[in-house]
């Protein structure tokens, strides 16, 4: 798996501009770990709750959940921050979750062993 996150700035709004921290992250699955995520029907996981800057209030919150299909094809996530700080936070949280998530894809990869133990 390799991970590319970048971050942009970017102003929204027509009379009122308002600026926004946007992270980008791109994904890119070896073909051991797409035929996992296939194969094991991990494609619906929800990775991270989440919710941008620009969001409405009566948004629901399932719109915005990162899951494993959003990043299984090579698609750019975006997502829009309210700060520099909120920005670089979140991709801390980003890159814990993904460490996670490598060790969750190895964990998959084979069914367990038989295990005895005697006490």
């Amino acid at each position: 798996m390799r991970v590319s996150i970048s971050h942009n700035t970017i102003k929204k709004g027509l009379l009122f501009k308002t600026t926004y921290h946007e992270v980008q992250l791109d994904v890119a699955f070896t073909h051991e770990e797409k035929q996992i995520i296939r194969q094991r029907g991990l494609l619906k996981t929800k990775l991270v709750d989440r919710r941008p800057a620009d969001a409405k209030n009566d948004a629901r919150d399932e719109k915005f959940e990162l899951r494993v299909e959003h990043l299984i094809d090579g698609r750019t996530d975006r997502f829009l921050c309210a700060t520099p700080s909120k920005s670089k936070i979140y991709e801390e949280e980003l890159l814990a979750m993904l460490q996670q998530m490598k060790l969750w894809l190895d964990d998959n990869a084979e069914t367990g062993q038989r295990t005895v133990v005697e006490f």
